[in-house]
């Protein structure tokens, strides 16, 4: 049987994760969102990984859930346990303590595309697409308008919901829901470059600021200021922080601790 997702780790602590169910467009099965949670459980107890790049073999990134399967069961209680199934391993893609990048080569669609807007930043091919198709199938894409209204303008994320529409990577870009396009053939590249950067920077900071901006984009003003300013405080006890502060004083490099 095939692995349905791969793994790898480089050096300096990257790690590439690989949907390789090509056959099935790489569905959200229960199978393979098992295989999700499994490897962001590890890698969230693992101090040495610095970025996640979520990428996929075959046409298409991801084609959502399997709605052969879903037929195959029409129960509530296994509808109920595989939305809950995904939204877990979404909320954890979150919650991960560091950046994870999906690197988008072909289609996203329903809950495909809502792993690209779950994805702290993405890069997608000028040959990728996006859809939340689930209302073309009578199914209204209720989970996946959760991260696409976080980062989609309303009027834009009411539309795709509504119409099922495919918009090309350009105008997801446009709209907000990916970072940057670029050919298929300089998409690694790109990816490489955003990676590359991010690891550069100190680890703690990184870290203490992804865990701020999830936490401080559902406050009001006041709440997030707060929350802000204290996180600002503690990062400043951290040792890279304060050695960040004196090469600044002295107009050298800083030399990062980790």
């Amino acid at each position: 049987m095939t692995e349905l997702l791969l793994q790898t780790q480089d050096a300096r602590g990257v790690v590439t994760l690989v949907l390789n169910d090509a056959a099935r467009f790489n569905a959200l099965g229960s199978d393979m969102l098992q295989a999700l949670q499994e490897a962001l459980d590890k890698i969230a107890m693992d101090d040495s990984v610095r970025a996640v790049v979520l990428a996929a073999n075959g046409k298409a990134f991801c084609a959502g859930h399997n709605l052969k399967d879903m037929a195959a069961h029409p129960d509530l209680s296994y509808y109920q346990e595989l939305f809950t199934q995904c939204s877990r391993m979404m909320l954890s893609i979150a919650r991960l303590p560091v950046p994870v990048i999906a690197r988008v080569h072909g289609m996203a669609t329903a809950a495909g595309c809502q792993l690209v807007a779950q994805c702290d930043l993405a890069v997608a091919s000028s040959e990728a697409s996006f859809a939340t198709s689930g209302i073309n199938y009578g199914l209204f894409c209720a989970t996946p308008s959760v991260p696409l209204v976080r980062n989609v303008p309303f009027k834009q994320a009411m539309e795709m919901l509504l119409t099922g529409d495919f918009i090309d990577a350009h105008t997801a870009q446009a709209q907000g829901l990916v970072n940057r396009v670029v050919t298929p053939q300089t998409l690694d590249a790109s990816i490489e470059q955003l990676v590359s950067s991010i690891v550069q920077k100190p680890a703690t900071a990184v870290r203490m600021g992804k865990a701020l901006l999830y936490r401080q984009r559902e406050m009001g003003l006041e709440a997030a200021y707060l929350l802000a300013g204290e996180s600002m405080a503690c990062n400043m006890m951290d040792a890279d922080a304060q050695e960040g502060a004196q090469a600044f004083a002295q107009k050298r490099q800083p030399q990062w601790r980790g």
